[in-house]
């Protein structure tokens, strides 16, 4: 992903509604009268453990760099894997031109329950590894391991996707791990998110469409926090107020914490953009340093990786699942 001018708004919100038109305002009461439940029986069928398990399985067939055998190994564990959960499942394959004319293959893989559904959720993260630690100090030519940010969201999807296979909500849920998303420079206009920029313009299936849709990136960090993305609330605030207070009835506030940022570009900005499906970014970000330390770097190996982070993460997908807003109930 690419970050673009970061501005901080903090704030405390109420939720007042949940439909696609509803918004959030300002409180300073302390009112319990004022706090909706939205959560009737919470779901936790969330391992975390199994969701660390997924990363080091990534991690283990090395850098997912696009052209690598390593590269195409992955995918194909990844499609069987998620073809194995899943009722239908699409392996994607594509090409696209780097910001140096390089031409590189695409792998995106799509996992889908409930494939009549006309009522559907995206959920989605990137599965390849940047190719260059150019935020490091050493070795900044060589690839990084990316157990945070890439592995970290697909491990997530595969967890639920586990799970989901044997307790299917009557929604129809699409899976889908982009590839190629990290192979950018940020002096170059869109040549992040190559993967999404070419499922956008190939769709899965025909005129395919979604109620709304989710990103995991970077989402098991130790001590991440998940702020407010400028992109996020604009196209589909709906999806981020409902998704947020899920996570603050849960228990997971201290990692969802309702502070706005500016808009940081990512696979969602281009899906909306393109399909008009409303996304939102699970993304951690910290006001004060920006993304993680170990970011674009060496570091992001499975040392950097808080089982407590992904378990926040997906406890709180799986109730969103379940309890989604009103204007997508079933």
């Amino acid at each position: 992903m690419r970050l673009k001018t970061i501005f901080i708004v903090s704030a405390v919100y109420s939720i007042t509604c949940f439909t696609s038109s509803c918004g959030t305002k300002s409180t300073e009461s302390d009112n319990d009268d004022e706090i909706v439940k939205l959560i009737e029986k919470p779901v936790s069928n969330f391992s975390q453990d199994s969701a660390y398990a997924f990363i080091e399985k990534q991690l283990s067939f090395g850098f997912r760099v696009s052209g690598t055998p390593e590269h195409l190994k992955c995918a194909n564990w990844l499609y069987q894997k998620l073809n194995s959960y899943t009722d239908t499942s699409y392996f994607q394959k594509g090409s696209a031109t780097t910001y140096n004319k390089k031409q590189i293959p695409v792998y995106n893989i799509i996992g889908s329950f409930n494939p009549s559904a006309k009522k559907r959720i995206l959920l989605a993260s990137h599965w390849d590894s940047r190719p260059w630690a150019d935020a490091d100090d050493v070795n900044t030519d060589k690839p990084i391991l990316a157990a945070n940010d890439g592995a970290s969201g697909v491990a997530v999807l595969l967890e639920l996707a586990r799970n989901l296979s044997k307790n299917k909500p009557n929604v129809g849920i699409d899976i889908i791990f982009f590839d190629a998303e990290d192979y950018g420079k940020s002096e170059f206009e869109n040549s992040f998110c190559l993967g999404s920029q070419y499922w956008a313009k190939n769709l899965h299936t025909p005129n395919y469409t979604a109620h709304f849709g989710i990103l995991l990136d970077m989402v098991g960090g130790k001590n991440a926090q998940f702020m407010w993305e400028a992109g996020s609330n604009s196209w589909a605030n709906f999806a981020l107020v409902h998704t947020w207070a899920v996570a603050a009835e849960l228990g997971h506030g201290s990692y969802f914490v309702s502070t706005q940022i500016g808009e940081i570009i990512d696979d969602h900005k281009y899906v909306y953009e393109k399909t008009k499906i409303p996304m939102i970014d699970i993304i951690q970000y910290d006001p004060q340093n920006g993304f993680a330390p170990y970011w674009h770097t060496h570091d992001d190996n499975l040392g950097s990786i808080d089982k407590n982070t992904l378990f926040a993460v997906g406890h709180t997908l799986e109730n969103v699942i379940f309890t989604p807003p009103p204007s997508l109930e079933y």
